[in-house]
């Protein structure tokens, strides 16, 4: 009877360790009973980030402009940021969903969490995050032989970067992410963290929205020595807006740089290229304080 107990009570100990836990973005235990094998990705940053982290076959869905890797854009999709379908997800069975809050409502994450689904929240707000949802993914999917040399990388590219641009001198500048309307972002956001990286002080980083709109009158005011522009394509030409302000700074000196917006806005993996291209055109700017 006491090998029968032991016996008993080994097994529950192997099941209980056979536990999977790990903490999100908002600090919250997500536990899985075994490695999840069927992910929806509900953010596009999500998507990038799942695939880094060693899930290419364990993602059944994602949402509206998953559209990387290419694989990504093969998925079925069951929504966007302006609805999800949760018939739909209910009837593809996902064992985790990982979901981004400025994304979706609280109402359709609370509709996904009355299924009964893991759910991880994934919001980085600094680079460095970016490398721990890396690795906390790929505990969760079991694949962390993949995901922790991707989180290595990334901390590794920080890290030179860091040490390449901790001592230049800072750079006033603007961000725009769209042009109509004008809108910007705030020291709350994961790309200021590039900013501050690259020597970037965010001349609208304290405002209290995360994503404010501001007017031409108020950047013409904070007179931004660089101005970036998240493009959204090849042929965006948002930063035409300031050539006619010849006397603003940026404009005098030049100093209008477009960079692939899905490398800045998008909280993933490839954020980590957008930040060295930043600081990169940081670096011109500074150059160009020494012409006549």
């Amino acid at each position: 009877m006491k090998i029968l107990f032991a016996a008993l009570a080994g097994m529950i100990a192997l099941n209980a360790s056979a536990a999977i836990t790990v903490h999100d973005d908002d600090g919250k235990p997500v536990t899985l009973q075994k490695p999840a094998q069927r992910v929806i990705a509900l953010a596009p940053h999500v998507t990038e980030m799942l695939y880094a982290a060693g899930g290419a076959e364990r993602l059944i869905a994602a949402v509206a402009y998953s559209d990387y890797p290419e694989a990504a854009k093969h998925l079925p999709q069951v929504g966007s940021n302006s609805g999800i379908d949760m018939e739909r997800i209910a009837a593809l069975k996902p064992d985790l969903i990982v979901v981004w809050l400025h994304g979706s409502s609280e109402r359709q994450i609370d509709q996904i969490r009355a299924l009964g689904i893991p759910l991880f929240h994934s919001e980085p707000r600094k680079l460095d995050d970016i490398a721990t949802n890396l690795t906390r993914l790929g505990k969760l999917m079991g694949t962390e032989a993949v995901a922790a040399p991707a989180a290595a990388d990334l901390r590794k590219r920080l890290g030179a970067l860091q040490l390449k641009y901790a001592k230049r001198a800072p750079v006033r500048m603007f961000y725009q992410v769209w042009d109509k309307p004008l809108y910007t972002l705030n020291d709350g956001h994961i790309l200021s963290d590039a900013m501050r990286l690259c020597g970037g002080e965010n001349v609208f980083g304290k405002l209290k929205v995360t994503a404010p709109v501001v007017t031409v009158e108020a950047v013409l005011q904070e007179d931004p020595e660089a101005l970036v522009s998240g493009e959204r394509s090849p042929t965006d030409v948002g930063l035409n807006l300031w050539k006619p302000y010849a006397t603003m700074t940026a404009v005098k000196r030049g100093n209008l740089f477009s960079i692939d917006g899905n490398l800045l806005n998008r909280s993933g993996p490839r954020m980590v290229a957008g930040a060295e291209l930043l600081c990169e055109k940081l670096d011109i700017v500074r150059l160009r304080r020494t012409k006549p």
